[in-house]
């Protein structure tokens, strides 16, 4: 079983930028579909950013043209870049591997808490 350790949050501006990082064990997740979600108080957790196994990827329309999903598989590690965010972007941001439909695989991690404030 993959367990995974998401990092990198804070507090950010308007318009400012994060990179986070989400660590597996194992180098199984290397093989798998992988995501980035989050969950806003109050909401729902949702996929904002799947990266395929064969490399191809998709955005939620929210984050489209902001955000960029990759993998360094020599680390066994999934990063998120955030560009241009936004407050509505404030959310606790979660990692997983998934399915082609994005339903995630193994026990969440932690989460890293993402604020954008000024």
């Amino acid at each position: 079983q993959v367990q995974l350790v998401e990092s990198g949050g804070g507090l950010v501006q308007p318009g400012g930028s994060l990179k986070l990082s989400c660590a597996a064990s194992g180098s199984s997740f290397n093989f798998y579909h992988v995501g980035w979600y989050r969950q806003a108080p109050g909401k729902q957790r949702e996929l904002v950013a799947h990266l395929f196994f064969g490399g191809d990827t998709n955005y939620g329309d929210s984050v489209k043209g902001r955000f960029t999903i990759s993998r360094d598989n020599a680390k066994h590690t999934l990063y998120l870049q955030m560009n241009s965010l936004k407050p509505e972007d404030t959310a606790v941001y979660y990692c997983n591997a998934n399915t082609l439909s994005g339903s995630p695989l193994f026990p969440w991690g932690q989460g890293t808490q993402v604020t954008v404030s000024s």
